[in-house]
């Protein structure tokens, strides 16, 4: 009597999962071919339209500390040229031209690292987690710089009345500082030579690049990743990348998901 009942429940078994088979309309339908699935999954490689603004903004930037320099060697440190300054510039020390005119670079700076913030975390959405990382820094050190350098200027500003006792004292500490702002330049240029360099490879994202690098070791492309703890490595980096990878592969399986259950349905109806 025992020995008869396992195939009874065998065959039972069986039956239910033919049963969910024959209900199942995803499973009747019709497959989806990997070409058309790659084609609704695979995005289009979006270029980063950010370089040709910091190379703009390295030019204004240098324009700028040289006309101040122009400008208050002429209507400061010459005194025969007050007059005609004092005419093109309504009556305008040539300390206040140079701080209005830096506060507007500066306001150009905040803008321009408010737009780069936007496209770059577009870029980390899209799973470039390592060139996100790369530019972090220098796209923040420029307005770090000109946010110093303001905080100098107030405080020449404020201290003006005690150095008056040397001649030209305060407009030479202005002039030092808008020197020591250029070195945002080649943090500018450098930026801007790494954009330009991502949108010339038109890489993958750096998961595709790891799954290739997996199956395809090479000498010149080990074989590298970030489980486990190695000597020397930043604990901190390694969980920062590994939590970024984590969000940027849970938009792509959602992503996923809604791509194949929308081209099943898709290719039942028809």
């Amino acid at each position: 009597m025992d020995s008869k009942e396992p195939p009874t429940l065998t065959h039972n078994s069986s039956m239910e999962i033919t049963q969910s088979l024959e209900e199942d309309p995803l499973i009747d339908g019709p497959l989806i071919s990997p070409e058309t699935l790659d084609s609704a999954i695979k995005k289009e490689f979006q270029k980063l339209p950010t370089s040709w603004a910091a190379f703009l903004l390295s030019f204004l930037h240098v324009a700028f500390v040289c006309l101040s320099i122009v400008l208050a060697v002429f209507c400061s440190v010459l005194q025969n040229n007050q007059d005609q300054c004092r005419r093109y510039l309504s009556d305008l020390h040539s300390h206040t031209v140079i701080v209005f005119a830096k506060v507007c670079l500066w306001l150009l700076l905040v803008l321009f690292e408010r737009v780069v913030q936007r496209h770059h975390s577009r870029v980390r959405n899209r799973g470039y987690l390592q060139f996100y990382r790369s530019t972090r820094n220098l796209k923040s050190l420029p307005i770090l710089i000109h946010s110093t350098g303001n905080a100098a200027v107030l405080m020449i500003l404020a201290a003006e009345p005690l150095l008056s006792g040397v001649k030209h004292l305060s407009l030479y500490l202005l002039l030092g500082v808008l020197v020591l702002e250029l070195l945002s330049v080649p943090c500018l240029l450098l930026y801007s030579v790494k954009v330009q360099k991502f949108n010339r490879e038109s890489p993958e994202p750096d998961v595709s690049q790891e799954e290739r690098s997996h199956g395809f070791p090479s000498p010149t492309h080990p074989l590298c990743t970030e489980t486990g703890f190695r000597d020397g490595s930043n604990l901190e980096d390694v969980v920062e990348k590994q939590a970024d990878l984590i969000e940027y592969l849970k938009q792509h399986n959602s992503l996923l998901s809604k791509r194949i259950l929308s081209l099943t349905a898709q290719q039942i109806r028809d």
